[in-house]
């Protein structure tokens, strides 16, 4: 194995979006994440939208039913006019 070609390889300080922060090893100091263990939804049963910059929303509207298309233009309608 050839030397010195190798990155150092030292502990890292890993920072959820959640607030949770932990150690692990890496070759980054400092590891930036939106999910970890302690708020992904597959570890703790519960359901949590990450929603960047309007993805879910403009998923919602391509694949709303006609129906309830609908019936969102008439809500929208009576909330305007009140």
């Amino acid at each position: 194995m050839k030397t010195e070609i190798h990155p150092e390889y030292a502990t890292a300080l890993v920072k959820c979006a959640c607030g949770n922060t932990f150690e692990t090893r890496s070759t980054i100091a400092e590891i930036h994440t939106d999910v970890c263990a302690e708020c992904h939804p597959f570890y703790t049963g519960k359901q949590r939208l990450v929603d960047t910059a309007g993805r879910v929303e403009r998923f919602r509207q391509k694949y709303l039913s006609p129906d309830a298309k609908a019936t969102e233009k008439a809500a929208k309608a009576e909330s305007a006019e009140s």
